[in-house]
């Protein structure tokens, strides 16, 4: 019977609730009005009964023809619709009755002193004067108070019909008149020194006054420097929340100032200078007085605690909106890089404060990162205080607004990274190494949101091998998937490392750590999607992230083979044709064009790419106990490249004729620094062999195994000290590039500026002509 009566319960409520809701809330207006209306009758009559005959004999002895006249043909209703307008005479003849007093503050009753409120009025009907200041502060407080007694009275009465108020209309109930109102009662607090009090007379009638003298015509107050100056005294010496209020408004009407809100504002700023002064009062000292008065207490793990339910927090909450409200709408349209640096500035103090508004931190994050993500226009400088104003707010929020911030820093890290050039390049590896800083605040949901995203991306290849078509490798092969798993790469490295996070004994003791097998295997099967020449840079991006993997986590990758199935392509085994094309970067291009492929120039520059790749990857495992086994079958691979394409080209043939090799890439180049790459394996695995000589171990001793040549740095194996003077080629090349990038950009601004003075010369010379 349980489950049927609540099951017919949630069928009322789903079908029929608010329609009784509404029936019985028109039924209790009507009965209410009815009542009124019995009550009136009932009084009238019984006044009219008890004063009929002393007004008549009254008019009797008087003989007031007139007044007995001015009264006939008029109803009960009309007459007390018209009030008691009795002569004078006869109402200073008349006995007055004691009246209870005029206005009473608290609660009254609705049915009771009916006849105290009538006798006030007949008494005020003689000559009705205006209430007082006092009187009409009285009034609206009884007024308020009279509301909310009448939502308690309707509470308690009909608490269905108040539920379904409080779910569907809470305006109704929430009756707070003037929230910014309040800030001027909890300003009355203020006490200042009495030294202040002797050099500022009225110091409120003053501002007041010169707020009027500066109205425009459309009653507007006009900022003025003298105006923010005192705002700024009262803010920094009284830590005033009047003049917080005040700078609040007029901040919010610089805001909007060139756009169209709807709202009317109370304030206007013409002047720039102004403008500028009032801006940096705003910023700056706005925070500073919402922490002396509501404080927040920062525990030891960065939770930030705050008296939510204090009626001063309670009352600066509209300020507080509105303030967050103007500096977004600000941040939007700012272009000036250190006014959009300053401004995000005074957002990390705002923080706590934000965290009970859900909609104004949704918002405040994608601004956010949008600034945080432009790398185009946005000054590196601007772009890491945004983002610490990210890694803040993702340090004391909860796990919602923490899970949300993670998912719009992804999003906006990809669509960041559409765009890949050597100018953008920088910014967004500056994007990846920031946003993998993220993911370790709070592993677990680190590892919730990248399990999700690293799944979106095994997705994506999936469909594009399963269901081949002719475009479907776009989306596979494009400088946003491949930054993604660079991104997961690099965040993998950083938490999972037990060089970099000491807490960790060994890289699986991460709640990261999971993640590394699957990026492996979607960036294996990415990087052989299409094994052809045109896109060996993208199998040498993702190569990369690879060994970046292998190297922090301690972990084996085989990526020998796909380097090796490079070697062996026809690119790299078949003489190439000459070229005078400029060398290609690896780092910048994803695929190959054209007229580089078989060409001596591509040709060079994949061979250093493998020797360098092959260095980085052996280089890793060179002090293992192990590498000699592991570096033989490629070992023997590349001495076998190296005898294919060294074959001697004047062979002669049985017949006396010089033989083709078909083998021969005429590339001295190439294949001398292959076998340099040879010697310095071998010579490595000989090194290994000569101190594994001397072990006292087997191989089931895991410990020992690990633990051999520990102390032994990286840079005094054979193939150490090869890798490292590779690394350094590699950066002067880097450093060679970066400087004719610069040189390449300052002739072509050079030349943007000729042009630009070459135009106006000739608009002059246009303009010279027409007036002749």
């Amino acid at each position: 019977m349980a489950g049927q009566s609540k099951k017919a319960t949630k069928k009322f409520e789903k079908n029929r609730l608010k329609a009784t809701l509404e029936k019985r809330k028109e039924f209790a207006k009507i009965k209410q009005r009815n009542q009124v209306k019995a009550k009136k009758k009932a009084r009238n009559a019984k006044d009219n009964a008890t004063s009929s005959e002393p007004d008549i004999k009254s008019l009797k002895e008087n003989k007031r023809p007139d007044a007995q006249e001015k009264f006939n043909g008029m109803s009960v209703d009309q007459f007390f619709e018209r009030g008691f307008e009795l002569p004078e005479p006869d109402m200073a003849k008349r006995p007055v009755k004691k009246t209870a007093p005029a206005l009473q503050t608290g609660k009254r009753k609705r049915d009771s002193d009916d006849a105290s409120s009538e006798n006030s009025n007949g008494s005020s009907g003689a000559g009705d004067q205006p209430f007082s200041d006092e009187e009409n502060k009285s009034v609206g407080q009884g007024g308020t108070e009279n509301h909310q007694g009448d939502l308690d009275a309707l509470a308690e009465k009909d608490p269905e019909f108040y539920k379904y108020l409080k779910e569907n209309d809470a305006e109704l109930l929430d009756f707070r008149g003037g929230e910014l109102a309040e800030v001027d009662q909890l300003s009355e607090d203020e006490k200042p020194s009495k030294k202040q009090k002797k050099n500022e007379k009225a110091p409120n009638e003053d501002a007041v006054a010169q707020d009027r003298e500066e109205e425009d015509p459309n009653g507007q107050i006009e900022v003025t420097k003298v105006m923010v100056s005192k705002w700024e005294t009262a803010m920094v010496e009284r830590q005033s929340l009047r003049a917080m209020r005040r700078v609040v408004l007029a901040f919010r009407a610089a805001a909007y100032v060139n756009t169209d809100d709807g709202k009317e504002h109370k304030y206007s700023i013409s002047h720039p200078d102004v403008y500028h002064q009032l801006l940096m009062l705003a910023l700056e000292h706005i925070p500073s007085v919402l922490r002396h008065h509501v404080p927040a207490k920062e525990s030891s793990t960065g939770k930030v605690r705050i008296a939510t339910n204090t009626k001063k927090y309670r009352t600066l909450t509209p300020l507080l909106k509105s303030h967050s409200a103007a500096v977004l709408h600000l941040l939007e349209n700012l272009s000036d890089a250190p006014t959009l640096k300053k401004t995000l500035d005074s957002l990390e103090p705002l923080l706590p404060y934000l965290l009970s508004f859900k909609k104004v931190l949704k918002s405040l994050i994608k601004s956010a990162v949008d600034i945080w993500s432009d790398t185009s226009t946005t000054a590196d400088s601007t772009r890491i205080t945004a983002f610490l104003v990210i890694r803040r707010l993702a340090v004391i929020s909860d796990t919602s607004i923490r899970t949300a911030l993670l998912k719009t820093t992804y999003q906006g890290l990809v669509k960041g990274s559409r765009v890949t050039n050597p100018h953008t390049l920088p910014a967004i590896n500056l994007m990846k190494n920031s946003a993998a800083e993220l993911w370790g605040i709070d592993p677990e949901i680190g590892y919730t949101t990248g399990f999700v995203y690293i799944r979106q991306l095994a997705v994506h290849l999936r469909t594009s091998i399963t269901q081949p078509t002719k475009d479907s490798y776009k989306q596979i092969y494009n400088w946003q998937y491949v930054h993604s798993l660079d991104f997961w790469s690099r965040m993998i490295s950083t938490h999972c490392s037990p060089a970099s996070n000491h807490s960790l004994k060994v890289s699986s003791d991460s709640p990261l750590h999971p993640l590394l097998y699957p990026l492996v295997q979607i960036t294996l099967g990415a990087l052989r999607l299409i094994p052809t020449p045109t896109y060996y840079p993208l199998r040498f991006q993702l190569t990369r992230s690879l060994l970046r993997v292998s190297r922090a986590t301690n972990t084996y990758i085989p990526l020998a083979p796909s380097l090796l199935e490079v070697l062996q392509s026809a690119e790299m085994t078949k003489p190439p044709k000459p070229s005078t094309l400029k060398a290609l970067d690896f780092t910048t291009a994803l695929r190959v064009p054209k007229t580089y492929l078989r060409t001596r120039t591509y040709q060079d520059g994949l061979g250093e790419q493998l020797v360098e790749l092959m260095a980085e990857f052996f280089g890793t495992w060179a002090k293992q106990i192990a590498f000699p086994e592991l570096a033989l079958p490629p070992v023997v691979h590349l001495k076998r490249w190296v005898k294919t394409v060294s074959a001697s080209a004047g062979t002669k043939a049985p017949n006396g004729a010089k033989a083709k090799s078909k083998g021969n890439n005429k590339n001295s180049r190439v294949t001398s620094s292959v076998t340099l790459l040879i010697q310095k394996i071998e010579s490595n695995a000989r090194w290994i062999e000569e101190r594994r000589r001397c072990v006292e171990f087997g191989p089931s001793n895991r410990e020992g195994v690990e633990g051999f040549l520990r102390d032994v740095d990286l840079g005094d194996t054979p193939l150490g000290a090869f890798m490292e003077g590779l690394r350094r080629k590699s950066e002067e090349r880097e450093k060679m590039l970066e400087r004719a990038r610069e040189a390449e950009r300052k002739d072509r601004a050079r030349d943007k500026e000729e042009e630009a003075e070459m135009d106006v010369d000739a608009v002059d010379i246009e303009e010279d002509a027409d007036d002749e």
